[in-house]
């Protein structure tokens, strides 16, 4: 099965997958370094439902957001994401949001990392549930980056 989708087909994927009552969760990101907050986090919220989409920043979108980012290119970022078992379908966006993902796809559930307020999760209007997973404490990517550049110092 090809993980990797564009917004059109993934569309279509999700139309079917919802006619055969299967429960679709959603979420995205940069996903820049992966780390064990990243892992643990998709794999708690792939137990949310029958079927994980992930929404991945393009490069552009990620550096309008985090200066000096991507470390690594989105296609590296979606290959290592697509090796996840949690992971069932990875998408990449350009824009600044996912709104424009997020509506296409209408997710049974929306999820975002713990420093999201549920009111302010872009998309959430267009999913049944919405949900604020909590953090993997000390995992961080920005950590993981200043430990790196202080090691190299």
């Amino acid at each position: 099965m090809r993980k990797r989708l564009g917004i059109k087909e993934l569309t279509s994927v999700c139309r079917r997958l919802r006619k055969e009552g299967k429960t679709i969760v959603f979420t995205n990101g940069c996903f820049d370094i992966l780390h064990r907050g990243h892992v643990g986090y998709l794999s708690r919220a792939k137990r949310l439902g029958d079927v994980l989409v992930v929404g991945l920043n393009s490069d552009r979108s990620v550096s309008r957001i985090k200066p000096g980012r991507p470390v690594n290119g989105e296609r590296d970022r979606a290959a290592v994401l697509e090796a996840l078992s949690a992971v069932d379908y990875v998408t990449v966006f350009d824009e600044p949001t996912p709104y424009r993902l997020i509506r296409a796809v209408r997710p049974d559930v929306l999820v975002k990392g713990g420093d999201w307020k549920k009111k302010d999760i872009v998309g959430s209007d267009f999913a049944k549930e919405t949900l604020s997973l909590p953090y993997v404490r000390g995992a961080s990517t920005t950590r993981i980056i200043d430990k790196i550049l202080k090691t190299c110092r």
